[in-house]
């Protein structure tokens, strides 16, 4: 007998309440209040990118309205309440995971909030998605060459740290060029990690820490990944004069750009996964958190994960125990066919393959966010009886694995898992119930 979906979706649920961008962002507002009277300043604007701009903004404007004088944010399509002003904060929408010219419109406007002074106080708001929606190309590179060289890294299952390395060194406000962009004003940075490890370098490609990446670094993934022959002319050509010492570096740690700089987490993958295992304890669960770091190809994650499932499982005895296993993190998917689908609903399936016919394990993969990959599920449920439901429907998992097509399994098996938007992002989640 497998644990009911309702144990999986509160479980999920208690996890998504502990990282809501917008009390994250209310419980810094007094602090914030009071170093604008202390320091003494006399404008404070409002920049932010990100899935979790729209909530974490509207914390800003509702703790705030007296003091904001101006303020720009640009979030994913579906990610703002239409009908909820910010004002006086101008909210934008763009396209996420690949730049578009609306985002870079919008990083047109944030840099163009005006003239920036000791004076001034910037609370910069950073979530997951922000490295795409905050989108500046360094010149000589065009937005539709940025565009193919991301997507080409997508594909490739390239790490976001590599991702990431990549694109500070083709745009003008990432790896800490925002900073440089907004000093000498005080900026607060109140940051949502999407990453393992909760590295502010990483996290929107760290527009306001400093890069201790390279040129050089930049080009080796590149390489590493056999992209070189690929990319547009012009990304090779911007990378070869960093190289050579031609462009100036991304700004690294000491330089004066950060003196009045300040990146603070707000909330993280193991915030989430800490209240996930309350809400299995109170629900009859012994809970083992696994990782909050979970990286690597999907299919071999999933696998992974379901060896410690049974032999949790077996360890459990007779199934009187009921166990919950918690993971997160980010991983990786090479996509090598033509189908349709993300990393959680890739994890999922290659999880159901390894457990088909086995009862008492269910498993929930999804992201943080809502969304996996470029489709309307969040991820998947699984359990012992997936592939043999599957089976009986004519659908062969293997092969839907094997093209990358998990969403149209799970779409024609009528299981996917949906949400929607969620408002914050915190990387993806794995809950297992066992007995």
């Amino acid at each position: 007998m497998s644990a009911p979906p309702s144990d999986l979706n509160a479980i999920f649920a208690a996890a998504l309440a502990a990282v809501d961008p917008e009390p994250a962002v209310r419980d810094q507002l007094d602090g914030v209040r009071a170093l604008y009277h202390r320091e003494g300043h006399g404008r404070l604007i409002v920049t932010g990118f990100g899935k979790a701009a729209f909530a974490m903004a509207r914390a800003v404007r509702r703790g705030l309205p007296d003091l904001i004088a101006d303020g720009c944010i640009v979030t994913k399509d579906g990610h703002r309440v239409p009908e909820v002003s910010l004002d006086p904060i101008r909210v934008r929408e763009a396209g996420h995971p690949l730049p578009d010219e609306r985002g870079l419109a919008a990083t047109a406007e944030i840099l163009g909030l005006g003239a920036v002074d000791e004076r001034t106080l910037v609370v910069n708001l950073v979530s997951g998605g922000g490295s795409a929606l905050l989108v500046a190309p360094a010149p000589g590179v065009t937005l539709t060459e940025k565009q193919r060289v991301t997507e080409q890294l997508l594909k490739a299952g390239a790490t976001i740290q590599e991702l990431n390395a990549v694109r500070k060194h083709l745009s003008r406000v990432k790896g800490g060029r925002l900073a440089a962009h907004l000093h000498p004003a005080r900026t607060l940075s109140f940051l949502l990690s999407d990453v393992i490890g909760d590295a502010v370098d990483v996290i929107a490609s760290g527009p306001t820490a400093p890069d201790p990446t390279t040129y050089d670094e930049a080009w080796a993934v590149l390489e590493r990944h056999r992209l070189l022959p690929d990319v547009p002319d012009a990304v090779r050509a911007v990378l070869n004069r960093g190289r050579r010492g031609e462009l100036p570096e991304t700004p690294k740690p000491g330089d004066p750009v950060f003196s009045r700089v300040e990146n603070r987490i707000v909330g993280s993958n193991r915030l989430a996964l800490a209240a996930a295992g309350r809400r299995a304890e109170s629900l009859g669960y012994a809970v083992r958190i696994l990782s909050a770091e979970l990286a690597g190809e999907a299919v071999e994650v999933g696998k992974a994960l379901a060896a410690v499932a049974l032999r949790a499982r077996i360890e459990a005895g007779s199934g009187r125990d009921k166990l919950c296993l918690l993971a997160g993190g980010e991983t990786t998917v090479t996509v090598r066919g033509a189908g349709r689908g993300g990393r959680n609903q890739e994890l999922a399936l290659s999880f159901a393959m390894e457990i088909a016919g086995v009862e008492g394990i269910t498993m929930l993969s999804a992201g943080t966010d809502g969304t996996d990959g470029p489709t309307d599920a969040a991820g998947a449920r699984v359990d012992g009886r997936t592939v043999i439901r599957a089976e009986r429907r004519g659908l062969a998992a293997d092969e839907y694995l094997a093209r990358n097509d998990s969403y149209t399994f799970f779409e024609r098996l009528g299981e996917r898992f949906v949400t929607g938007p969620t408002g914050t992002n915190v990387m993806d989640i794995q809950v297992v119930l066992i007995g």
